[in-house]
């Protein structure tokens, strides 16, 4: 999955969920984009921002590791905090398992893109490193959910998700 990201550089944007856990992983993700956005995680000690807010074409997008949310991972707890920031995706972390669900309603997206690293995270996690790549173009958004499994090989899955009327639609 390295080549992956290694490959795409520069990306146009590059957001990282948290536990850089150190500074030479930090400076290596503000290498990978034009533009970098990351929060602290609980395993970080790295002066970062709790929450990022960003603006995609038309779509408010935020930030946040997910942790102070139980159970992990929980989507009462990250619709909650996707309402404070005022966003229609919330990007979070802390489950090292990835997802893509919906908030209460469907008004709200959660992406959770795994764990790069694929380590245990605490609370479980699916142990397989994972991240995700997303196109954002108009009203519809192209995820590529990466996964490395054991023989070396990268999974790919193509997910397309749609939104109208400001409601989203998972489409698999």
């Amino acid at each position: 999955m390295l080549s992956i990201i290694e490959d795409g550089k520069p990306w146009d944007i590059v957001v990282f969920t948290g536990d850089f856990t150190g500074v030479d992983v930090y400076k290596w993700f503000l290498e990978l984009g034009k533009k970098t956005y990351c929060v602290r995680g609980n395993m970080d000690y790295l002066p970062l921002p709790k929450t990022q807010k960003i603006t995609i074409s038309d779509i408010i997008v935020g930030v946040h590791h997910g942790d102070g949310v139980y159970p992990r991972g929980n989507p009462r707890g990250l619709t909650r905090i996707a309402r404070e920031l005022g966003v229609n995706i919330l990007f979070t972390g802390h489950t090292h398992a990835p997802f893509i669900k919906y908030g209460l309603t469907k008004e709200i997206l959660l992406i959770n893109p795994g764990s790069l690293t694929g380590v245990w995270g605490g609370g479980g996690g699916s142990m397989i490193p994972s991240m995700m790549i997303l196109e954002v173009s108009d009203e519809v958004i192209y995820v590529k959910h990466y996964e490395l499994l054991r023989s070396s090989e990268v999974r790919e899955e193509r997910i397309v998700i749609e939104r109208k009327d400001n409601i989203w639609e998972i489409i698999k």
